[in-house]
């Protein structure tokens, strides 16, 4: 099987016996979202260390390659956790870490929000719409605390489940999941004048 049509899993394995090839077109395939997984976790406060966690991120994955089981986590969860730790690490050093578990009664809106925040409108009366909302959703993750935004972005960004994230979180599964409610909720308020439109449309 050609290497760009093996699944993550087979091309890691693959690399850890010594396939360049097979790196580089994992790389390539999960080079861009992993950097804007990293770059929105730190924030804008530490964007400009984006790059530098990213590369660290990819040192770990290259140098825990042995380390790897297919029968364990798939790749991406496995890649995007060594990120998650890193950047929080970051952000524990910067003083910026802030966890805020609040368990709120209300709407369960763990779908709502991904299937509304990022379409993309194929007209273009709609693309000035579309890049307004994009810069207030970077605004309105950049407000959350880290530990909220890690869990949101780890569930977006990585189709994590609360399971998921209180595994490899090491987190309860009623913290993981409040941690992840609270964050939806303090999205939904904060999109809500780019929200209702779509609502109205639906």
């Amino acid at each position: 099987m050609p290497p760009r049509e093996m699944p993550d899993e087979d091309l890691m394995l693959a690399y850890a016996q010594g396939d360049a090839a097979a790196f580089d077109v994992l790389y390539a395939r999960h080079e861009a979202a992993l950097y804007r997984f990293v770059r929105r976790l730190l924030g804008t406060g530490l964007s400009a260390q984006a790059d530098e966690v990213f590369q660290e991120a990819w040192l770990r994955i290259v140098t825990a390659r042995h380390a790897f089981r297919a029968e364990g986590a798939s790749w991406r969860a496995w890649a995007y956790t060594i990120a998650h730790n890193l950047a929080m690490d970051r952000l524990r050093v910067s003083g910026r870490e802030l966890s805020v578990d609040v368990a709120e009664d209300g709407e369960d809106a763990l779908d709502w929000l991904a299937a509304h925040v990022e379409q993309v409108a194929p007209s273009t009366e709609d693309q000035a719409f579309w890049r307004a909302a994009g810069a207030q959703l970077l605004h309105c993750l950049d407000a959350l605390p880290a530990a909220q935004r890690a869990a949101f972005l780890l569930h977006h960004e990585d189709g994590a489940t609360v399971e998921d994230l209180a595994q490899r979180l090491a987190l309860p599964f009623e913290t993981a999941k409040s941690r992840l409610r609270y964050a939806l909720q303090k999205l939904r308020g904060c999109m809500g004048a780019y929200l209702a439109p779509l609502g109205a449309a639906r």
